[in-house]
């Protein structure tokens, strides 16, 4: 779950990067990047932080050129530490930085291959070096010094021969131009666009819609499974089918949660899903608990908002917003550590005390993932006079680890991890809790895109899409991506030898 913009401009591109990984800084609050194309010369700048944090006037200064790709990182294979920052950069051929979005299920296979066949080196515990040198490896077989469109498509051909798992990317091959792809699978979204200017057309390539419309681009297509989109420097655009079998699989969770509510995502508004959502989630209320006592429906902000509002008029009981949230606390399901995410849930939420008081309040959540902050949450309201206090999941529950680039990487994390709905509730310390069925959410978006085959539902039902994901696999991942193993790896910050960062 990240961020990537890339674009090819008429002027320099520096200020639409940082304005559509500023928008997109809820797919990632870890560290942001930028890296522009000026003529034949790179300028950089990453680090740890928010968008805000990490650029300074004098960095956006030096980061001239017409042509750029960004990035903002919410890691998951790897360290958190600077040093893994994105964009990501190889010298050879031409010189290529790549920003991904997604989480390979082979790279150690490939990580080895890197180093027996190819004779590369993989420097950090990113799977996105790995991707990159992948690319760059396959690149290299260009014999001619400036890259056709064909070349570039029989890379990517060749990318996905040899790469398994979910991604999203752009690449920046300087002087020539920028090249977004996807996973056969479709599995993380990217969607690209245009712009008229007096000087000429300019495109943009993202991960959500959002990030275009915000700077007044026209949205042409989403980039579909396997397909590859090559824009030149001189602003020609080619497309081509590049994965000789796809299967259109979106992850499900982008609706969930992971996506803002005003973008449109494979065609499919993210908005209307979850009003689909909250009104699915009314009628099973209705058929389970036709007697219920519900005064009032308190969503928990933000991302539960849009449900819960046709929940509530469902249902004819009362909406309102008794939780009031910190928005200058970040998303506690993508803070690094448990530790810090038990912290920041009191931190992040207050209640309105009257809208609790001797009340019989319905809460409505997006989802329920490891249910630490759903644990805090319903103690307040309990602490607030509520009556009783019951709990509505618009989602599942979340049994299986997300291998597609979400950091649920062990099962015993989550709160419905070999629980019963009854467990859980008597954790979670709620009168009763409702969750979505799998198929009613499956049906809240499915009738907007019949190109869909079908969604990335393996949080719900482990039922991995591009295959390969066993006990051993995800053992192996829960021993890489634990907080313990994340402490560890973080304890060594250090700077990786690549392209120079401005400082």
């Amino acid at each position: 779950m990240c961020g990537i913009v890339g674009m090819v401009g008429k002027k320099d591109v520096n200020y639409d990067l940082y304005d559509a990984i500023t928008v997109l800084q809820h797919r990632g609050q870890d560290a942001a990047g930028i890296v522009t194309c000026d003529g034949d010369h790179l300028h950089l700048r990453k680090h740890n932080g928010l968008v805000r944090d990490v650029f300074r006037q004098g960095h956006m200064d030096s980061l001239v050129g017409q042509m750029g790709i960004a990035h903002v990182r919410y890691p998951t294979a790897g360290s958190a530490s600077s040093a893994e920052a994105q964009p990501m950069y190889v010298n050879s051929p031409f010189g290529i930085c790549l920003a991904h979005n997604g989480n390979l299920t082979n790279d150690d296979e490939l990580n080895e291959d890197l180093f027996r066949s190819d004779r590369r080196h993989i420097n950090t515990g990113s799977d996105s070096e790995v991707l990159l040198n992948v690319f760059s490896h396959e690149l290299q077989h260009i014999s001619r010094l400036r890259p056709k469109p064909e070349d570039i498509f029989e890379t990517i051909k060749r990318v996905h021969d040899r790469v398994i798992g979910a991604y999203a990317v752009v690449a920046l091959i300087t002087g020539h131009g920028i090249v977004g792809f996807r996973d056969p699978c479709g599995i993380r979204p990217i969607i690209y666009g245009k712009r008229e200017s007096t000087a000429g057309t300019e495109y943009m390539i993202a991960s959500e819609s959002v990030a275009l419309s915000v700077s007044g681009f026209e949205i042409i297509d989403d980039i579909a499974p396997g397909e590859a989109v090559y824009i030149q420097s001189n602003g020609k655009v080619h497309r081509s089918q590049c994965a000789a079998e796809t299967v259109y699989s979106p992850c499900i969770f982008e609706h969930v949660y992971l996506a803002r509510p005003d973008s449109v995502i494979d065609g499919i508004s993210v908005y209307k899903t979850r009003l689909k959502m909250g009104d699915k989630l009314a009628d099973k209320i209705l058929r389970t608990r036709p007697d219920h006592d519900i005064d009032v429906v308190i969503p928990i902000p933000d991302t539960s908002c849009t449900a819960a509002l046709p929940l509530a008029h469902r249902l004819g009981v009362k909406y309102r917003e008794g939780l009031v949230k910190n928005r200058y606390i970040g998303r506690t399901f993508i803070m690094p550590d448990q530790g810090e995410r038990h912290k920041s849930v009191r931190r992040k939420f207050s209640t309105v005390e009257l809208e609790f008081q001797g009340k019989n309040v319905l809460l409505v959540d997006d989802s329920i993932v490891r249910g630490t902050t759903s644990r805090q949450i319903v103690q307040m309201a309990r602490d607030a006079g509520a009556n009783k206090v019951y709990l509505a999941s618009a989602a599942p529950p979340v049994r299986f680890p997300n291998v597609y680039g979400i950091d649920m990487p062990d099962s015993k994390e989550f709160v419905a991890h070999d629980q019963t709905i009854e467990e859980i509730a008597d954790y979670i310390g709620v009168d009763w809790l409702i969750y979505q069925d799998l198929e009613d959410l499956v049906d809240c978006a499915s009738g907007f895109n019949s190109k869909i085959d079908g969604f990335d539902t393996s949080v719900f039902d482990a039922n991995y899409v591009t295959g390969g994901v066993d006990d051993l696999y995800l053992a192996r991942l829960e021993s890489r991506r634990n907080d313990d193993a994340k402490a560890l790896r973080n304890e060594a910050n250090v700077e990786v030898i690549e392209l120079h960062n401005q400082a």
